[in-house]
């Protein structure tokens, strides 16, 4: 490909772009100034425009995420792409930087949770601005940027260090900014501290890790997410999703999906559908599907090859005898039964024979080692319940313990990653991998997510859903990945949220507060601003100097983000506004009407019992907006208003963390959905499902259900922002 632009404009953002992603490009400054550059493919075809074309080298590289991993992650690079040329305006340029510091307090990257060209366009914009952004950069006085420039410039000196000297000169920064980098990684690698084989970097609120996987090669790791189908997939899981893509990202290995379906009691096509969907959420990149049940018939044979070499044995001991013998380290009584027998029982069970069905195969093992998994572990049950994916033709199921390191040797996993509540099973993990006679799969553990005031548990989920507490799985008080979507969460934030506790092994008990806090950062920069009027108790403010005939003035949605777009605002002398705003004015006050301008509160009209009704003001639009102390959302009285229905929603249980024997149940908070009336400008009719808005002075919120017709209200749901948490009583 050639690349040709003009000497005085070269395309600094693509030309890096193409650096770093490793695309051979031929560069010749050979257009007239003022020609827009222009992109020669080796079709012949061409491309123009600087913009166009590093959005073409994103979406052509190799690198992860470089262009987005979904249509939301690239639209989002898009904005950034759009937005960087704001840096080279001069009246705007430490507005932006004070934009994107604030942006990046909680944010690695700029889009995603990986380098994308939404980085390379505004790194280069700040590195090709000089001495201007030289001089802010050691001023430290945007801590975040800098960091986040530092890195960058550190981590691909190699690619930026020929394009630095060539294209910015003097006026550039970014070799300084690298150097000074290196000097300081060097010092903080030799500080930084090193806890259960992860490297930790603590900066500005984020955590960035390097976990060393034992034995690890890179391009020979192969990794699985191996979740039960039997519900949707939740926060907790979604740590187990990323880890592995992280892993295998790290070492240039894969990732395969694999359904743990051996238990068909809990298990269905529909929680298939929902964890594969759930999984493309999360922008998870995997290489095969596998199923669990694909392997039974190998399954069954390693089970009956066990049986022959004496390292298994059927057992018709009751169930709740097997658990009290396996506590008190009790040999049953069926362990030195002949191999002939043994043989006998497992037909039997193979049958679902009524003898068969009292009995169950379990692995000889060690019935005195003090790791009670390591107790003759159950391998088969019977199980009369068909199968979703294969019907009734198995009457026996293996349990995950027998199945799991099988599969993992069959498909050549090369690192199982577990949560650490499996630790004192990774023994019997190991000795059933030895029995069956194969290769080691290592295991890595990580501690598993647990938020307050949650249950993580998909039997204690599932009965919210059959006693009717909430809707469905994707209930937005529910902690699954559809649930905590459709309360307004972008995954960009749940993936930083996971990725910033990084692989450790310890314990945490998390705040909800902290992933909406990130949220907040992700989705305020950039969603639409609206008003509304709650409905109850409303009060008409007239303005007896106001415009007699209604006028409409365009305003922009965000103020600070035309991507936003703009919207039509009604003005007349009928104004309605919130109870609690009128209820808070004095006589003769002055206010300020948002987006207008300052009225003086001539009259209050109360009903007998003290209730405002009415007001009554004119104009002082000359007045000064500093001196006010009310600053009044307010709508104008007509019939273009749209109803509204605001839905807030409280924890479903009202304890913080729950011990193991508790019951959760007795902690069932009863009232976690309240709703309430109001009325939203016209534009809101415009709202599409899944749209995230700010109501001034309210909050923020997500379209659940938009305009249907107008007898029916559009449903926003309330999103969190991390400080106004609410707290079950």
């Amino acid at each position: 490909m050639e690349l040709q632009f003009a000497a005085d404009s070269p395309p600094l953002h693509a030309i890096a772009a193409a650096k770093i992603a490793g695309i051979s490009v031929n560069v010749k400054p050979s257009l007239p100034s003022g020609s827009p550059p222009t992109l020669l493919l080796e079709t012949g075809k061409r491309l123009y425009g600087a913009n166009v074309i590093i959005r073409y080298i994103g979406r052509i590289s190799s690198l992860p995420g470089f262009y987005g991993r979904d249509a939301y992650q690239t639209s989002q690079i898009d904005e950034w792409i759009d937005y960087a040329p704001t840096f080279s305006s001069g009246s705007e340029f430490e507005g932006a930087c004070s934009f994107v510091d604030e942006y990046l307090l909680l944010n690695t990257f700029l889009a995603g949770f990986s380098l994308s060209v939404a980085d390379i366009a505004v790194w280069t914009a700040l590195a090709g601005a000089g001495l201007r952004w030289e001089s802010l950069r050691k001023s430290k006085k945007y801590q975040n940027l800098v960091r986040w420039f530092n890195s960058i410039s550190s981590e691909y000196d190699a690619q930026l260090s020929d394009f630095s000297s060539t294209y910015l000169g003097k006026r550039g920064s970014a070799k300084v900014a690298a150097s000074k980098s290196k000097e300081s990684q060097a010092s903080n690698s030799r500080s930084n501290a090193v806890e259960n084989g992860v490297h930790a970097n603590e900066t500005a609120g984020t955590r960035a890790f390097e976990v060393d996987l034992p034995d690890a090669e890179v391009g020979k790791v192969k990794l699985r997410f191996a979740p039960e189908p039997s519900g949707y997939l939740h926060i907790g899981h979604s740590k187990a999703a990323l880890l592995n893509q992280y892993f295998a990202e790290r070492y240039k290995g894969q990732v395969i999906i694999r359904f743990d379906d051996t238990n068909p009691d809990k298990e269905s096509s529909e929680f298939v559908d929902n964890l594969l969907k759930d999984i493309e959420t999360l922008g998870i990149k995997y290489s095969a599907i596998t199923y669990t049940s694909n392997y039974f018939p190998q399954i069954m044979e390693m089970a009956e090859k066990l049986i022959r070499e004496g390292k298994a044995y059927v057992d018709d001991t009751p169930r709740e005898k097997m658990q009290q013998e396996r506590m008190d380290g009790i040999e049953s009584r069926c362990r030195n039964n002949s191999v002939e027998e043994n043989l006998k029982l497992w037909k039997e069970m193979i049958n679902g024979t009524e003898r068969g069905l009292t009995c169950c195969l379990r692995g000889k093992l060690d019935m005195q080692d003090l790791n009670k998994s390591l107790r003759d572990p159950v391998y088969y049950r019977c199980n009369l319940t068909p199968h979703h994916r294969i019907g009734a033709k198995y009457k026996v199921y293996p349990t995950y313990d027998f199945c799991c390191p099988f599969v993992d040797a069959v498909e050549g996993i090369t690192h199982a990653l577990r949560s650490s509540e499996y630790h004192d099973r990774n023994d019997q993990y190991y000795r059933i991998q030895t029995d069956m006679g194969f290769r080691k799969v290592h295991l890595y553990e990580f501690s598993r997510l647990n938020m307050v005031y949650t249950l993580l548990s998909k039997r204690k989920l599932l009965w919210f859903v059959q006693n009717g507490k909430v809707e469905s799985w994707d209930d937005p008080r529910f902690p699954t990945v559809q649930g905590i979507v459709r309360r307004g969460l972008k995954i960009e934030a749940l993936i930083q949220f996971i990725l910033e506790q990084g692989a450790s092994k310890n314990l945490n008990l998390m705040e909800w507060d902290k992933l909406w806090a990130i949220n907040k950062k992700i989705i305020d920069p950039v969603c639409p601003r609206h008003t509304a009027v709650i409905e109850e108790r409303r009060v008409l403010l007239i303005l007896t100097d106001g415009p007699k005939d209604p006028f409409v003035r365009i305003l922009p949605k965000h103020k600070k983000y035309e991507g936003a777009g703009e919207k039509a605002v009604t003005y007349s002398n009928r104004l309605w506004v919130d109870y609690a705003d009128a209820e808070a004015i004095s006589m003769n006050e002055e206010v300020t009407l948002k987006d207008w301008g300052n009225a003086i509160v001539k009259e209050i009209k109360k009903d007998e019992n003290g209730i405002v009704t009415q007001l009554v003001g004119v104009l002082h639009l000359d007045g000064s907006v500093k001196k006010t102390k009310l600053k009044l959302t307010w709508l104008s009285d007509g019939n273009e208003l749209v109803k509204l229905t605001l839905v807030d929603f409280d924890y479903l249980i009202t304890k913080k963390k729950l011990e193991e024997d508790e019951d959760f149940t007795d902690v069932v908070n009863p009232c976690t959905r309240t709703e309430t009336s109001a009325l939203g400008e016209s534009d809101m009719r415009n709202l599409r499902r899944g749209d995230v808005i700010q109501l001034e002075r309210k909050g923020y919120y997500r379209c659940d259900v938009p305009l249907i017709r107008p007898s029916k209200p559009i449903v926003l749901f309330a999103i969190p922002d991390g400080k106004q948490q609410t707290v079950a009583k």
